[in-house]
């Protein structure tokens, strides 16, 4: 486990005054481990999305949603996780600042059967990662070790339900089509090489 406390002086300071210091210690007690459990891999594993946290070298924030079909992240072990970076808006705002600052934090909400759980590790890129060879449309693999993994109480989750999955997602089998902003003249000379008009995603 990082040898990080869980709670810094901002997170005393309001647990001292909504008297919730007792319960908020006894929650990383009870709930907080390093090792990922049967439960979180089969939430983790079966995610059509995720959120992510990064920050630059400064400590400026960014935060972003990570989507493909279930199965897209996987659990590597008991202490790491991956997943594929597919072709995207090309600005590589959280790689890139995974890339000056490997703090991460993850979190994986289940809308159908009101449940999440928050993974907060280091991240690395590799791009030899033999992962890559069977993660169709993937550029690069991501990799995050757990320092910390833990649950949020579900109660403010709402319900929502997966109709389909986007048809952007890479998957095996499926060619996806060119989203509609890299037909954009404003965009269209500006994408990477074998990616105009029309060329691939």
């Amino acid at each position: 486990m990082s040898d990080t406390p869980m709670y810094h002086d901002g997170s005393r300071r309001l647990q001292d005054r909504f008297d919730s210091r007792r319960i908020a210690d006894r929650l990383e007690q009870v709930t907080v481990h390093t090792a990922f459990t049967g439960k979180d891999r089969e939430l983790i594993e079966r995610s059509p999305m995720f959120f992510l946290a990064t920050a630059d070298a400064e400590g400026r924030p960014d935060c972003s949603y990570k989507g493909g079909v279930p199965g897209f992240v996987r659990v590597i072990d008991e202490r790491t996780l991956a997943w594929p970076d597919y072709d995207g808006n090309g600005m590589f705002r959280s790689l890139g600042n995974l890339l000056v600052n490997p703090r991460v934090g993850l979190l994986f909400v289940d809308f159908e059967h009101p449940r999440r759980v928050r993974v907060n590790g280091l991240a690395s890129i590799d791009e030899r990662d033999p992962l890559l060879a069977g993660c169709p449309g993937a550029q690069l693999i991501v990799r995050v070790t757990a320092e910390r993994v833990f649950p949020n109480c579900p109660r403010y989750i709402h319900r929502w339900r997966l109709i389909e999955p986007s048809p952007y997602a890479p998957r095996p089998d499926h060619e996806p089509p060119v989203p509609d902003w890299k037909h954009d003249p404003a965009f269209r000379d500006a994408l990477p090489r074998g990616r105009r008009e029309g060329e691939g995603a």
